[in-house]
């Protein structure tokens, strides 16, 4: 019965038009919510309290069954766009080696494509369904997905970070760079990216930030107004 059901997923998710894969993958509507994980959190408590377990989570048990599935599935039909249970859902199907985790209503990327449709502004569902994809080896689609995250958080360095692992793989060194830069600005500590730059020789340091590359002027300005008697504003002071 499975397999047929993954062979129809296929099917609708690989239509190029997303009314099939809306049609398969349900309706949004729910008989509580559904509700925004990032703004709804309160009433997401009490689902929480009773399907996200810490036990469903690290994807030990279930907390209504022994499968952590019915849990998960009651979780982001609650909540389509709950961060940790989509992560949750990916790691576990990944460790499985499972296009669908047993008692959920769909496969895996379903539960991505209703994140989407209902916080299509949220860059957490396009990061981590990029993830996904990744560690699928669908590096392609992995980059669409991490695309669209740098769209609506292009400071996010994590986001930046796993792109540029992604543009490796396509061996596309100057996006991987531009990308491992501005993780690395944003403070992101794992150097396995750089690491990976430098090993195929296409690692180069960035360029002065601007506030040192304006060091001079500032420098030249405070002079000028020691002759005026009037203090330069900074970029602190704007």
């Amino acid at each position: 019965m499975k397999t047929i059901a993954l062979a129809i997923a296929a099917a609708a998710l690989g239509l190029a038009a997303p009314a099939g894969a809306r049609e398969y993958c349900g309706e949004l509507a729910n008989h509580y919510g559904p509700y925004d994980y990032r703004t709804d959190k309160p009433k997401l408590q009490i689902v929480e309290r009773a399907h996200f377990t810490e036990a469903v989570e690290a994807g030990v048990r279930g907390a209504t069954a022994h499968e952590v599935g019915g849990d998960l599935d009651y979780t982001l039909r609650a909540s389509p766009n709950h961060h940790r249970a989509l992560a949750t859902l990916a790691r576990i199907a990944l460790r499985d080696k499972a296009l669908m985790i047993n008692q959920t209503k769909w496969p895996v990327e379903c539960y991505f494509l209703r994140a989407e449709r209902f916080a299509p502004d949220d860059a957490v569902v396009n990061s981590t369904y990029g993830s996904y994809l990744f560690n699928l080896g669908k590096i392609d689609q992995a980059l669409v997905q991490y695309r669209k995250a740098i769209e609506l958080d292009p400071d996010n360095a994590m986001i930046n970070y796993n792109a540029g692992l992604a543009y490796m793989k396509k061996a596309d060194f100057a996006r991987a760079l531009a990308h491992a830069h501005k993780a690395y600005e944003q403070g992101y500590p794992l150097p396995g990216l750089k690491n990976q730059l430098v090993k195929a020789g296409k690692w180069v340091e960035p360029a002065p930030a601007k506030e040192e590359a304006d060091a001079p002027d500032a420098d030249a300005a405070r002079k000028a107004a020691a002759n005026t008697g009037v203090e330069p504003a900074t970029k602190a002071t704007q």
